[in-house]
Parts: structure tokens; C-alpha cells; sequence
């Protein structure tokens, strides 16, 4: 594939976001396969879980520029993107960069902003670009935004608009730790957080390198086709008002490709899309009222899909046939 050994790179970086995170690898390694992919993240979980540190370990474990935005309601969307400034000395306006220059951005509680000032982040995040005063600026390389918000707490937040969910390559929850991994917590904890003593592992030119590699993984003609029939099937689906577009089966593809050069390959299985799909489908998905009051969320939606569409060169699966009573004698001619 190249001369970076993906895997090798995805498990410095796993092992050392783990010294911080306890039990929640599956979770550290979808995240590895956004920055692989140069796709951001939206991380949805209840407080307290460590959606903030894990963007923070994250940041640290590569050599990348990070900035942090804490969306508020009184937000504006200058003071993410940055304000042009005259200069009286020069006669001329500067641009003065925003937050959002910086090739690693940790937008915490990006849904406690008003949509005005999240609509901000949409040019960036899928053009890695922003335009201030009429003037268009380059954002660096890589750029990955990785966004928190609480799906519990709707008082003071705005729900984001079904485009900017869109643009997130993978949206996922952390989920509480195990009893074990809890006490394991407060034994880290002890005397300082791990996370002051968490030191880079990765260099910019390595992460860029592994992003190149991945795009040499090869995904055969039939996967494709299984890609693009699962995405139809949450079209189709009986209870989804709205099911993902062509950007959800790009997110599927590129993420397979990314989890299948973490696990030492150079071609994608069926199995690296099912382990995907969750993740990079869910989140573009809009259930039917209906569905919705009886407790139907999409998530169960992508596995009622992978149950239904079949994989490619599998063979159906036939009731055995009875064996014939005439079998059992011996033939005589």
C-alpha cells in the first residue's frame, strides 16, 4: 500500500488514547478511521463520559495544531471562522484567524449554538475552507473536526440541521465503563489526570502518509454494488421518512477502506462494511413519526437493513431435505 504501515500507526495511537480512555477501543479506532479518511466525528453522549478528553487524547497523540471552540447561544459566527480588521497603519483589512484554522478542532456542545453560527462550520467542514468579507481562505492539512454534544439536555440547545449531520463522516456514543473499567478510572485519577502526561506519538507527515495509503485499498465491484444497496434499502425502508444520500455511501466506502488497512489489509471485506454501517449511516437517517413513537431509532434501522440485503457471493441457506426411508436399504439390481 505505501510506506506507512497503517496498522502499525492506528495501534501507537489506540495504545495511547487508551491511557487515557479506559474500555472503549472499538470507540477509539472509529475515530482513527475518521482521521484516516479526513472525515470528522460527532461524539453524542450523556455528560461525564469523556467525550471532551477523548478529542483532547486524540489531539495530543498526533503532532497536529489543536483549537478548541465551546459553543454557547451568544456564539457568533465571526468568532469561529475569524474577523477582517483595519489596519490604520496599512490602510487595509486583515484577516484575523478564528478558531477554526487549525487542522485538529474540538467544537464542544456544538449543540448549545444557534443555527446561524453552526452553519459556520458547514463550508468548512466539506470544502476545508472558509470565505470572510468575500475572501476565500485555505484551512490546513489534515483538518478534522470533532464535535460533542448531549442528546439528553434540550433545554438551552438547538438540534442540528440534518445538513451539517450529513457532513459527519461517523457519529458515535461512548456509553458508561464496566464496574472494572469505573474503578480503574479513580485509580488513574489518583494524583493527576492522565491525560497532563499524555505525550505525541504520531507525526503530521505519518498521519498524512497513512490518509494516502488508505485511498490504494482495493474494494472490489461487488462490494460496491452491496455498499450502494444498502444505503437504497434505508431509502426504501417502511419507517424512515428519509433515508442517507450519496454521502453516506461515500462515508461507507472510504471507511471501509480505512478499517480494513487498521486491520493490515489491502482490500475491503463484507465484513469491514457491516462494522461500518452502524456508524456511518445512522446519523443520516430520519424515521418516521410514526416509528419514532413506537421507539424505532435508526440505528435499529441499519440492522434491520444488513439482515435484509444479502452479501455478495453469499448462498441462501435451504431447509435440509429428509433423507428418503429407501436409502437405508441395500440396493439390489
Amino acid at each position: 500500500m505505501s510506506s506507512v504501515d497503517v496498522q502499525e500507526l492506528a495501534t501507537r495511537i489506540s495504545e495511547n488514547v487508551e491511557r487515557v480512555i479506559v474500555g472503549k477501543t472499538r470507540e477509539v479506532r472509529l475515530v482513527l478511521v475518521a482521521l484516516l479518511c479526513r472525515g470528522h466525528v460527532l461524539i453524542e453522549d450523556v455528560p461525564g463520559v469523556g467525550k471532551t478528553v477523548l478529542a483532547k487524547a486524540i489531539a495530543r497523540s498526533i503532532g497536529c495544531s489543536f483549537k478548541r471552540i465551546q459553543f454557547t447561544p451568544d456564539l457568533l459566527p465571526s468568532d469561529v471562522t475569524g474577523v477582517s480588521v483595519y489596519n490604520q497603519q496599512t490602510g487595509r483589512f486583515e484577516y484575523r484567524p478564528g478558531p477554526i484554522i487549525a487542522q485538529i478542532v474540538l467544537a464542544d456542545e456544538i449543540n448549545r449554538a444557534t443555527p446561524k453560527t453552526q452553519s459556520a462550520l458547514l463550508e468548512a467542514m466539506e470544502e476545508n475552507q472558509v470565505t470572510v468579507d468575500g475572501v476565500t481562505y485555505a484551512l490546513p492539512v489534515p483538518f478534522i473536526v470533532l464535535a460533542t454534544e448531549n442528546p439528553i439536555e434540550y433545554e438551552g440547545t438547538f438540534p442540528l440541521p440534518e445538513a451539517q449531520l450529513d457532513r459527519f463522516l461517523i457519529r458515535l456514543s461512548l456509553g458508561y465503563p464496566s464496574h472494572r473499567g469505573e474503578v480503574e478510572i479513580l485509580d488513574r485519577q489518583h494524583y493527576q489526570h492522565p491525560l497532563e502526561q499524555l505525550r505525541q506519538v504520531v507525526t503530521v507527515e505519518e498521519l498524512v502518509a497513512a490518509q494516502e495509503a488508505v485511498r490504494h485499498v482495493q474494494v472490489d465491484d461487488l462490494l460496491k454494488e452491496y455498499i450502494v444497496s444498502l444505503v437504497e434499502a434505508t431509502r426504501q425502508h417502511d419507517e424512515v421518512y428519509l433515508g442517507a444520500g450519496p454521502r453516506g455511501s461515500l462515508a461507507l466506502y472510504n471507511a471501509a477502506r480505512a478499517w480494513a488497512a487498521m486491520q493490515g489489509r489491502d482490500y475491503v471485506i463484507p465484513d469491514d462494511v457491516k462494522e461500518l454501517a452502524e456508524p456511518t449511516l445512522a446519523h443520516r437517517i430520519i424515521v418516521n413519526p410514526a416509528a419514532r413513537m413506537r421507539n424505532v431509532d435508526s440505528r435499529s434501522i441499519v440492522q434491520d437493513v444488513l439482515a435484509r440485503v444479502p452479501v455478495p457471493g453469499s448462498q441462501p441457506v435451504r431447509a435440509a431435505q429428509p433423507a428418503s426411508p429407501w436409502a437405508r436399504l441395500p440396493f439390489h439390481s
